[in-house]
């Protein structure tokens, strides 16, 4: 009677079990995503009192920024804010010589995707590399939609500081609000300790590497050039993507393609369907921190798992923010959706190309990390 029974109930899909299972609570989710939240509210109450821009940007740096344990929180944060405030200070020089010549300013473009993405793999500290090298193209390409010098550097310059105090806010929080200490790894120490290296051993021999960075840098360059000719602006998350999926292998980048699209997808939704039935009913700063909060503990639920999901996460949090966070008044603008998704889809697509058919190179490891560089523009 009961095999009968087994055999009558409902199977659940496969993939429903697999959710079921990435959704699971265990150890130390409920406080990093409770960290999260507290963050984000915070950063959201001070972007609307003192009226910053990029308020979508500086919520999710709390996201980015948190990580498993204090240490890992506090480097992440110094890198990031190191990163950003490198890669505007040379921005800005650039711009001197740049500006009024786009001849000029696309090379150095292409040049510096080209140098981050050789540095992210070859370097020991590749992470601030990137972090540098993508603020310094990306801030290049605001030529484009500055209508003077001064708008230009004052976008920067707020750019700068919307990056910054949400890392200080995400540090002090994860130091003081139930802190995770890193686990205590027991090791065997050897006689002699290995020579600290700047660049891994085969940095300059291995062609592989500035196979990769050409590749990223073609396939970014190409969606800059599609979305500049056809004045289209709005799908510049294009040319961010080809740089933030980007991974060793084709496998593990078209991982993290799948998983940033179907996180802002899912973002997206949420923020459409915010938007229709709840926005124009709000009147407070309260109601919209309750609204960020919901949006935010969903997102940092999927965040905070395993690495199967968590860029899905961070993708939720980031296309939610970015539909919610049009102004400083309640706004029913729906094109900001449109736009990230249509420039997510190009950016997959140009890789996915120049992946498969430029020197394809295999997957020689499973379970690819798939957060590896920092991200510090906006709109990412």
């Amino acid at each position: 009677m009961r095999l009968i029974t087994e055999c009558l109930a409902p199977q659940q899909p496969t993939w429903v079990l697999w959710l079921r299972r990435e959704l699971a609570p265990f150890p130390g989710r409920e406080r990093m995503t409770l960290r999260r939240v507290v963050g984000v509210v915070a950063v959201t109450i001070v972007s609307m009192a003192l009226r910053t821009p990029f308020t979508a940007v500086s919520a999710y740096m709390i996201f980015f920024v948190t990580k498993e344990n204090r240490v890992i929180t506090t480097n992440t944060g110094i890198a990031l804010a190191l990163g950003a405030t490198i890669g505007i200070a040379l921005s800005l020089f650039s711009y001197r010589y740049t500006f009024d010549y786009p001849e000029f300013r696309i090379p150095v473009m292409a040049a510096t995707v080209f140098g981050g993405m050789f540095l992210s793999r070859t370097l020991v500290i590749g992470p601030l590399a990137f972090a540098t090298a993508f603020v310094l193209a990306f801030t290049q390409s605001m030529a484009e939609s500055a209508p003077d010098t001064d708008a230009l550097v004052r976008a920067l310059l707020w750019g700068w500081s919307t990056i910054v105090f949400p890392v200080a806010i995400a540090v002090l929080i994860n130091q003081t609000l139930l802190p995770a200490n890193p686990q205590r790894k027991d090791t065997l120490t050897s006689p002699t300790q290995p020579k600290k290296r700047l660049f891994v051993p085969d940095a300059f021999t291995n062609p592989v590497y500035i196979q990769f960075a050409f590749k990223v840098s073609l396939a970014a360059m190409t969606c800059y050039i599609l979305y500049t000719g056809l004045d289209w602006s709005g799908i510049h998350t294009a040319f961010i993507t080809c740089c933030f999926i980007a991974l060793e292998s084709n496998t593990a980048t078209m991982r993290k393609a799948r998983l940033r699209l179907v996180g802002c997808a899912i973002g997206g939704l949420f923020g459409f369907l915010s938007i229709m039935y709840l926005i124009p009913h709000m009147e407070s700063i309260v109601s919209l921190v309750l609204l960020i909060a919901a949006g935010s503990a969903v997102a940092g639920w999927v965040a905070a798992g395993s690495e199967r999901i968590s860029y899905a996460g961070l993708q939720i949090a980031l296309a939610f923010f970015m539909c919610l966070f049009q102004g400083f008044a309640p706004d029913t603008e729906f094109h900001k959706i449109r736009d990230r998704i249509v420039g997510i889809v190009l950016g997959i697509l140009v890789m996915s190309v120049i992946f498969q058919y430029l020197w394809p190179e295999p997957d020689r490891t499973a379970g690819q990390k798939l957060e590896v560089q920092p991200t510090a523009v906006p709109g990412n």
